[in-house]
């Protein structure tokens, strides 16, 4: 067996170990939610709610963060040819960080949320986009790993453009301290990946 046939072969099993860690993440922050056997003094869905608001919205928050991980994945292995023991560590490292960030989400609301919880969801969420960056960059840099038919221009483009989730992580940092101020800091994502987009069109 050739070592390029080796090496697609290699691709398809780390496609399929990343996207069985994405669905049991997204089936474990479905359990997360608040269920209503859990408090005998909740006699509604309004009193659920209303006591657990923090808990849903953190809960939709780390879904929509994970979708959006899901998608940027996709869109990166779109192009990626085959893949090296570099490429497969570094992928590795970024689903384990997907699994620390579920487990931050976790901690977070198992021991009522706080600015130590926040700060080590948000610190994980920006290290899974940190090994997607990097990842991304070894396979088209260093590895070589990437479709002929992949443009520069595209190839830039993606490279500014996922730079997006891990500034925004970053960004939430700050306002870990406040009731609510962190969950809706999350909603700055849109703006940054407007200024990427537009960083990049300057360039060009």
């Amino acid at each position: 067996m050739s070592v390029v046939v080796r090496e697609q072969r290699q691709l398809r099993r780390l496609e399929t170990l990343i996207d069985v860690v994405y669905g049991i993440t997204i089936w474990r922050l479905f359990t997360l939610l608040p269920r209503p056997e859990e408090s005998p003094d909740w006699n509604s869905l309004q009193d659920m709610i209303i006591d657990s608001g923090l808990n849903f919205a953190v809960a939709i928050i780390a879904l929509i963060i994970v979708i959006i991980y899901w998608i940027q994945s996709n869109l990166l292995f779109k192009y990626l040819v085959r893949t090296d023991s570099w490429h497969i560590g570094l992928s590795i490292a970024q689903i384990f960080s997907l699994l620390l960030f579920l487990y931050a989400i976790r901690v977070g609301i198992g021991f009522e949320a706080n600015a130590a919880a926040r700060i080590f969801e948000s610190s994980m969420a920006c290290l899974l986009g940190v090994f997607s960056f990097a990842s991304w960059y070894y396979a088209l840099h260093k590895g070589k790993l990437v479709t002929d038919e992949l443009d520069a221009d595209e190839a830039r483009s993606i490279t500014e453009r996922i730079k997006a989730e891990p500034i925004t992580a970053a960004i939430t940092i700050p306002f870990a301290a406040g009731m609510w101020m962190w969950e809706l800091s999350w909603f700055v994502y849109p703006f940054v990946v407007y200024l990427y987009k537009r960083k990049f069109r300057s360039k060009n």
